[in-house]
């Protein structure tokens, strides 16, 4: 069986584990489980009553889709950072709107409808009665319902909008005021860009040394602003912590390029040269290492943990 699917958020590399079960992005986990046992039990093959070809398909459909759509959604852990990442590709598509396309009249109907929220659970919930009853076709089915989740999600993340500007208080014109200039209307409060969000986030991340999320974070940001010297210094500062020196290197390099006055990076950067064993130069975007090639890699072992942050040698 091929699950090749390239509809809905599917193509944009993201496995979509609540198309796979049907239910809504916002579900939770005991609705969840009592999707999953609905469908684990008409496709279990000691209960299903199909002919021997549709009992391997699915079983296929069991064990490669639905069970780990359940193994991720079902436990805190990993569904909470599934959510995160699911959260993350609905700001993105937002900001690119021009990449998304709609293949079913449904999708297209939920994009322009009035009550979200009520449209989209009525929609899944219709599509769940019959997603897995035609086997040869769940693929297809699958596929639309994660066009409706990327209409949710853009719909969604869409409704944040900036409160309105407050209304200037009339005034009596026939009461005459002192010669004091009106007081300056307050600046509005300066949101974070998607960028800033994604480097929040990530520095949380680190602080709970979550490095392989907060990569994917910083990663996002990068394609997002690729000059962004924040961004270069986080991610160079996850690679250093993750032993890949050569790695942070690149983007400490790139970091202070774009701002030589980073702080993170002119800490870390000498530091990582002499573990490397190449002479410093903090002003210099260093070369990528299949091009550089003629320096040892000190990165793995005891490189950095003693090197750099004083651990003890083996």
């Amino acid at each position: 069986m091929s699950s090749k699917i390239d509809r809905g958020l599917f193509k944009y590399d993201f496995i979509d584990h609540h198309a796979v079960l049907c239910v809504p992005v916002n579900a939770d986990v005991k609705d969840i489980r009592k999707r999953y046992l609905k469908i684990a039990r008409s496709l279990h093959p000691d209960i299903s009553t199909a002919n021997p070809t549709d009992k391997q398909l699915a079983n296929e459909l069991l064990s490669k889709l639905v069970n780990p759509a359940y193994e991720k959604l079902s436990k805190e852990g990993t569904r909470a950072e599934y959510i995160l990442m699911l959260s993350q590709v609905g700001k993105r598509l937002v900001q690119e709107p021009t990449t998304v396309e709609l293949h079913t009249d449904l999708a297209r109907q939920l994009a322009g409808a009035n009550n979200i929220d009520h449209s989209y659970r009525s929609a899944i919930a219709k599509i769940a009665e019959t997603q897995y009853d035609s086997l040869q076709e769940v693929l297809q089915v699958i596929a639309q319902v994660s066009e409706l989740n990327l209409v949710y999600l853009m719909r969604s993340a869409g409704k944040v909008s900036a409160p309105p500007p407050p209304t200037q208080p009339k005034t009596n014109s026939a009461t005459p005021k002192p010669n004091t200039a009106p007081a300056p209307a307050p600046a509005p409060a300066k949101e974070d860009s998607i960028v800033e969000q994604y480097i929040r986030r990530a520095q949380s991340l680190i602080d709970k040394n979550q490095f392989a999320q907060a990569k994917v974070e910083l990663q996002d940001g990068l394609k997002l602003e690729p000059k962004n010297s924040r961004c270069h210094s986080l991610i160079a500062l996850v690679y250093l912590k993750q032993n890949q020196l050569k790695m942070a290197k690149i983007h400490f390099d790139n970091a202070l390029k774009l701002d030589p006055n980073d702080q993170t990076a002119l800490q870390w950067k000498p530091k990582i040269d002499k573990a490397l064993g190449v002479q410093s130069n903090v002003t210099k975007v260093s070369t990528p290492p299949h091009e550089g090639g003629k320096q040892p890699d000190k990165s793995g072992g005891n490189g950095l943990f003693g090197g750099l942050f004083g651990g003890k040698k083996k």
